[in-house]
């Protein structure tokens, strides 16, 4: 045990936790990783049959010339966002991202509007999604009215439905949507996250408030296996898949430029 001098602590005027990270973060941090990976195990152990099953959905989009919709708001919007224009990234995904439903215009602007009927129908009407084409929807909860309108909307173009969402959560709350149904009950192929209700779950000793979300993190994860499947999937059929490289790494730009104007160019 570390004696505390707090003669010290004002004289020198660095706080204890600076002082003894060992004693106060480090512990704390630790516990936090350990957590995280835990989440990551349960996804090893759990999710692999609907990776893999929504894997062959988007292999089969792409080999009829179809697309990889990726679409989440709040913080989800993140992990669509991995897998946009990504080096060593499938130049198949289409990311759904627009600013009003992410965070950085408003603080709860995202919060409200995921919850407003119609949106996302014309999203699916202004991106085009089409019958051979696969869409991923992100959401911890499944419940707010635009990612599962989103998933709705999809599937009536005639469209393969993925969601990635917290089984636990979603099964435990009520929807948002007129129909009553969370994400999960509508999607063809559902991933868990393995998230908690609520996402924070990790505890501070002294803090009512859970800290620590972790949907981000297996999110994120399971989104790379996703296309890193697809990829083998692919190569495996007899097809090159068109991957971007790193920008910086040298021949990287030309490459990508190449992958933008034959992909990419319909949007611009």
């Amino acid at each position: 045990m570390v004696a505390f001098c707090s003669f010290s602590f004002y004289r020198i005027g660095i706080p204890l936790y600076k002082l003894y990270p060992e004693v106060f973060a480090m512990e704390t941090a630790k516990k936090f990783l350990n957590h995280a990976q835990s989440k990551l195990q349960d996804v090893v152990d759990n999710a692999v049959p609907s990776i893999l099953e929504a894997a062959d959905l988007v292999t089969e989009s792409c080999e009829k010339g179809g697309r990889f919709y990726v679409f989440g708001s709040g913080h989800s919007h993140m992990i669509a966002e991995e897998l946009y224009l990504r080096a060593g990234g499938l130049a198949l995904v289409h990311a759904i991202l627009p600013p009003e439903l992410m965070l950085h215009e408003m603080p709860n602007k995202s919060t409200y509007l995921e919850r407003v009927e119609g949106y996302a129908q014309a999203l699916v009407e202004l991106h085009r999604v089409e019958a051979k084409d696969t869409v991923m929807v992100i959401s911890n909860s499944g419940r707010n009215a635009v990612p599962l309108e989103m998933c709705l909307a999809a599937k009536a173009k005639g469209a393969k439905v993925i969601a990635m969402t917290s089984i636990q959560h979603s099964a435990n709350c009520t929807s948002r949507h007129s129909s009553g149904k969370k994400m999960y009950e509508i999607a063809d192929v559902t991933i868990d996250n393995h998230g908690e209700p609520g996402d924070a779950a990790f505890p501070i000793e002294g803090l009512d408030t859970p800290i620590g979300p972790t949907s981000s993190i297996t999110g994120i994860t399971i989104a790379q296996a996703l296309v890193c499947q697809v990829v083998d999937n692919l190569v495996k059929a007899g097809v090159t898949p068109p991957v971007f490289k790193s920008s910086n790494v040298d021949g990287g730009d030309a490459h990508n430029n190449r992958m933008f104007e034959t992909y990419y160019g319909y949007w611009k």
